[in-house]
């Protein structure tokens, strides 16, 4: 358990799910905490404490638990909001990056015109776990001059390893597992 207090009750508010999306996975929901308003309010600012810190420009956030993230952390510290999306849901031209999954391989898109050269982002997510989806936007961000300063994540899996594909970059998460 956390040792902060405030991390150890929204810690207490994540649900496991055994055997989502397939067998064998424990899935951490972090719906309870997204339903609980002290929680959410206390996890978005705990969130802002951290990236603060990087001082970023603008956020990105990951599709789709990253847009609830990152909106409440984009209002808290008064920055824009860019999405990061599967292919096909951006209304404007776009560039798309594909990268490996462990069977197979996905893609993510961002318009192609979001980042200005040389902005400072923070990408958010609700969960790193092996880092394929965090890397592929960071390269989105990169491709267009961007700089990354950051990632933050509400929850990351330690054991998967994700951190490692992040080439290096401030991690700021709540709640290890």
């Amino acid at each position: 358990m956390p040792s902060d207090p405030r991390v150890a009750e929204i810690t207490r508010l994540v649900r496991d799910i055994p055997d989502f999306p397939k067998p064998g996975i424990l899935f951490k929901d972090i719906t309870p905490v997204l339903a609980n308003g002290a929680a959410f309010r206390q996890t978005t600012a705990l969130l802002a404490e951290r990236v603060r810190e990087r001082r970023p420009e603008v956020l990105v956030g990951i599709e789709s638990r990253g847009f609830l993230f990152g909106a409440a952390l984009a209002h808290e510290l008064e920055l824009g909001l860019l999405p990061v999306r599967k292919p096909g849901k951006l209304p404007w031209r776009t560039r798309r990056v594909e990268y490996a999954l462990e069977y197979g391989t996905d893609a993510l898109e961002m318009h192609a015109d979001a980042v200005a050269h040389g902005t400072r982002v923070v990408i958010v997510d609700d969960l790193l776990a092996t880092g394929g989806t965090a890397a592929a936007t960071a390269r989105l961000v990169e491709e267009q001059g961007g700089l990354v300063a950051g990632f933050a994540f509400v929850i990351e899996l330690d054991f998967l390893g994700g951190r490692q594909k992040l080439g290096g970059r401030p991690v700021d998460t709540l709640i290890h597992y």
